[in-house]
């Protein structure tokens, strides 16, 4: 008996284990998607819907870069335990910092259209589904 409990023990350590060293790696809205990928996608999209130059591409990666690693600075520290409230507000104040630096780079019309971007942005945020469970309705 005392040995069955001893395996079950270290069995659940070694998933522990296991799963601490995953580090979250699937949580998230990009999908499990690497830092560099996100960016690439972020400034890609943000070239196709403002017609950005190549040097304005250039800057917006390195914005963007710079906000990630910012976020993934934040999200360690939210992982030793803090101040959910506080590290939230600082994520938004490193986002509008990003929205800023990227409007400073822009003309007049593709700052309309970058508000234009940024409005339905956050109406599709505002529209996806809370949590990180299986979606779906309710079950029977």
């Amino acid at each position: 008996m005392k040995r069955i409990l001893m395996i079950a023990v270290m069995l659940f350590g070694v998933i522990s284990f296991a799963n601490a060293q995953q580090g979250g790696q699937n949580r998230g809205g990009m999908g499990g998607v690497s830092p560099e990928e996100r960016i690439k996608r972020q400034t890609d999209q943000l070239v196709e819907k403002l017609k950005l130059t190549d040097d304005q591409k250039t800057k917006v990666t390195e914005i963007f870069k710079a906000q990630g690693e910012a976020q993934m600075k934040m999200r360690e520290e939210m992982g030793q335990g803090g101040d959910r409230e506080a590290m939230m507000a600082k994520m938004q104040k490193i986002t509008s910092d990003t929205e800023t630096k990227i409007n400073a780079l822009l003309t007049d019309d593709q700052k309309k259209e970058y508000k234009l971007f940024l409005d339905q942005q956050k109406q599709n945020r505002g529209q996806r589904p809370q949590g990180g469970g299986p979606q779906g309705g309710p079950r029977n």
